[in-house]
């Protein structure tokens, strides 16, 4: 039943069997406590200076002439 809605219901009592009612908040308190916003997210104008700079940096090619 993998992959189904009743394989997951399943899989996450089993997983609360083994491990407590309090597994899956345990787990994603985890990713909270991991995640550090940062990066462009704190500094918009170095997300602009940075698409700029990767705008310019063209993979295509100079444009053809449609004949």
């Amino acid at each position: 039943m993998a992959g189904t809605k009743a394989g997951g219901m399943k899989a996450a009592a089993t997983n609360k069997a083994k491990y407590g009612n309090e597994f899956y908040a345990r787990i994603g308190r985890k990713g909270g406590q991991n995640g550090h916003t940062g990066g462009f997210a704190a500094n918009p104008a170095l997300a602009r200076i940075a698409g700029a700079k990767g705008g310019r940096i063209s993979r295509r090619g100079p444009a053809k002439k449609a004949a």
